[in-house]
């Protein structure tokens, strides 16, 4: 059975901030998401072909190979797929670069990032 606590206290400052990354993109796409199968179709594509060109990059494109986890892999992919997919869904929707107009979109993200830390400290002295 997985341990939920346990994985949440021995959570990396990076992976606790790509989670919080994942919150940002999952609630913009919530809140604008399109329904335009193109739009997943071409941000799938694009995924596929950045993603490939990142795997090779980072374990074969130097003097040795170099192994990498599972999960290390498939971020490979999945973060192209949500930057491409992220700029087709805010466009026209009058984003200030990366950041939404309404503040309630940011309240929400941070909340969930917040909570997130909380779970974490909460598993943290739980385990202690």
């Amino acid at each position: 059975m997985f341990d939920l606590v346990g994985y949440l206290a021995n959570l990396t400052p990076a992976r606790i901030t790509l989670f919080c990354y994942l919150i940002w993109y999952l609630v913009v796409a919530i809140r604008y998401f399109d329904p335009n199968p193109w739009l997943w179709l071409t941000s799938l594509g694009l995924s596929l072909i950045v993603g490939y060109a990142l795997l090779i990059n980072a374990t074969s494109s130097g003097a040795t190979k170099v192994s990498l986890g599972g999960w290390q892999k498939i971020r490979f992919f999945v973060v192209p797929f949500c930057v491409s997919s992220f700029s087709a869904l805010v466009k026209g929707h009058n984003f200030i670069l990366i950041f939404s107009p309404n503040p309630t979109d940011t309240l929400i993200v941070l909340g969930l990032c917040l909570a997130l830390l909380g779970a974490i400290a909460l598993a943290k002295k739980v385990k202690s």
